[in-house]
């Protein structure tokens, strides 16, 4: 999310996967993908620059988590293609993994 700033001086938090397009004649305007539009005081190149470090964060904090290794619980994902002789996935018991082949039409 990123924090904009409304013509009344009030801040609220978007989501900068949302934005359509951004106009700027002369107010800036955020137009979101379900058409709704917002004002807010931010030039174009500053709400450009905010959601780049917003999605830096999220490639950041992606690669941390990476290098770190997961929390305790979360497993990463991945593909498996394991399956029986029937085509069925086959249950790792060991440590719950099903794995998910192709389906067969």
């Amino acid at each position: 999310m990123i924090v904009v700033t409304r013509l009344n001086n009030s801040q609220f938090a978007i989501n900068p996967d949302l934005i359509e397009r951004i106009h700027s004649n002369p107010d800036t305007t955020l137009v979101m993908v379900d058409g709704a539009k917002y004002i807010v005081t931010e030039s174009m190149d500053l709400v450009i620059d905010k959601i780049a470090s917003y999605r830096a964060r999220v490639i950041a904090l992606t690669h941390e988590l990476s290098q770190s290794g997961q929390p305790a619980g979360v497993r990463a994902l991945g593909l498996v293609s394991s399956l029986d002789p029937a085509g069925h996935p086959i249950r790792d018991e060991a440590d719950g993994v099903t794995s998910m082949g192709p389906r067969k039409l």
